[in-house]
């Protein structure tokens, strides 16, 4: 077998895998893929130079490119120049992306040509010894994901992995027909849930519309703009060098990768109290509105949360503090409801990360019915929206049981053991093997070549 450079691999005894009454086996290999990350340096800022709005340009992939479950990457939003090209990492449809900070090591196939900026990882040329699909399924695994997590360095603000960490995790590698069974198996489960998915969308775009006709704008009920419903304030981010900042911390502090549900119910980070006072952090009470103003998400979506309970910021977040006046879910519901106007006229052009003109978004203006019909709202759009959301009952607790099943199933078939030789080794064998033989040749010959000599004296 020819190992491509860079490649080390490492075989194991076979681990079997029950499907169907079929024992498949498979190898494990020490494999270090060829991973490539972007040109180093601050290169989003750099190419904005060469971005273009020629139709012809190069794709110029972002995070922001993405939504949450996705895939392929099947369009960009920006295209740069071919000279921007030959300064940035080009990577081609076929070829797996990973995300390097943030919800980093998450996989995407690209399904499109382009060109990635440091924020990614590109893994190519991986086609001997993968499936595609099998491969995507397979850097998605809890094991495969959870290394990545622990061997990410603790950088910056956020963690991040690098090319040498990604290269230096071992993955099996079994034969393509085994990969051609466990894919079929694990594409019935994501299938599945796909058409729940689908049902339940409907069933959202159903609420939404009727949320937009109790929400939309009556002479009856004053106008008033987002500044004057509450206190508006920012955050910022503790440095995540100093760990007694961050280590045990138990203040939530929320910053735009968790801004996923319309309800939050706890933090991915958290910090200290230390944290809070050594860095003038504003703990704001439980009921507020948070909502997102500078994220790559802000090109597609605008998201706003409901905060239960007492929390911290980040410097992308906004919160609310609603006035004692209006009810909290009410505001939650009127600025979710109108987010795509609002994502609209008030967010900016340019610039490499995608931000809303706050000073826009405080002017915008929303109807404020009485308390009474505040409550009346709130009282039907929250059970609409449990229907659509609530994870213990109707179609998201099926979708959320089917997604538990295909997990289970996807770690226990992308389980393998190791042990045994590696590829290096059977090859030093080998080698070993020829220079033996070698050795044993001329050994041979020499003795012959004596024992010719004896006799010709002989004679």
């Amino acid at each position: 077998m020819n190992i491509p450079p860079l490649c080390f691999v490492r075989f194991a005894r076979p681990a079997p895998i029950i499907q169907r009454g079929i024992f498949w086996y498979s190898v494990y290999r020490h494999l270090r893929l060829l991973v490539s990350p972007a040109l180093l340096g601050d290169l989003e800022c750099f190419i904005k130079n060469y971005i273009t709005d020629d139709s012809n340009g190069v794709n110029w992939i972002k995070i922001g490119d993405v939504a949450v479950g996705d895939k392929y990457i099947r369009k960009s939003a920006e295209k740069i120049t071919e000279e921007g090209a030959l300064k940035s990492r080009f990577v081609k449809k076929g070829d797996f992306i990973l995300s390097n900070s943030m919800s980093f090591g998450r996989p995407y196939i690209l399904d499109i040509d382009g060109c990635i900026h440091d924020g990614w990882l590109a893994i190519s040329k991986f086609q001997n010894y993968y499936i595609t699909d099998f491969l995507y399924y397979l850097l998605n695994s809890t094991d495969i994901q959870n290394e990545m997590k622990k061997r990410a360095s603790f950088g910056g603000a956020v963690q991040n992995l690098n090319a040498d960490i990604v290269k230096a995790i071992r993955l099996p590698v079994p034969p393509l027909e085994v990969q051609r069974e466990i894919v079929h198996i694990l594409d019935s489960f994501t299938l599945l849930t796909a058409e729940l998915t689908a049902e339940l969308t409907a069933r959202k775009k159903q609420y939404e519309f009727y949320r937009d006709k109790v929400l939309s704008y009556n002479k009856e009920h004053p106008i008033k703009s987002l500044s004057d419903l509450g206190k508006w304030s920012g955050g910022k981010t503790p440095n995540m060098a100093e760990k007694s900042f961050w280590e045990d911390g138990t203040v939530p502090w929320i910053s735009s990768k968790d801004m996923k549900a319309s309800t939050l119910y706890d933090t991915q980070d958290h910090i200290t109290e230390k944290a809070v006072e050594e860095t003038s952090m504003t703990v704001h009470p439980a009921n507020s509105i948070a909502v997102v103003t500078r994220s790559g998400i802000l090109k597609h979506t605008f998201p706003v949360a409901y905060i239960p309970f007492e929390t911290t910021v980040n410097q992308d977040i906004k919160i609310l503090v609603v006035n004692e006046d209006i009810l909290p879910r009410y505001v939650f519901h009127v600025i979710q409801g109108k987010g795509r106007d609002i994502l609209a006229k008030t967010k900016k052009k340019g610039g490499t990360v995608d931000s809303l003109d706050f000073q826009k978004v405080l002017a915008y203006k929303v109807p404020v019915p009485s308390i009474e019909v505040q409550k009346k709202l709130v009282e039907v759009l929250d059970n609409f929206e449990k229907i659509c959301n609530d994870l213990d009952i109707g179609l998201p607790a099926e979708i959320e049981a089917r997604k538990k099943q295909y997990e289970y199933y996807r770690d226990v078939l992308l389980t393998f053991a190791e042990c045994g030789e590696t590829i290096l080794d059977r090859q030093t064998d080998r080698q070993t093997d020829r220079q033996t033989d070698r050795q044993t040749d001329r050994q041979t010959d020499r003795q012959t070549d004596r024992q010719t000599d004896r006799q010709t004296d002989r004679m």
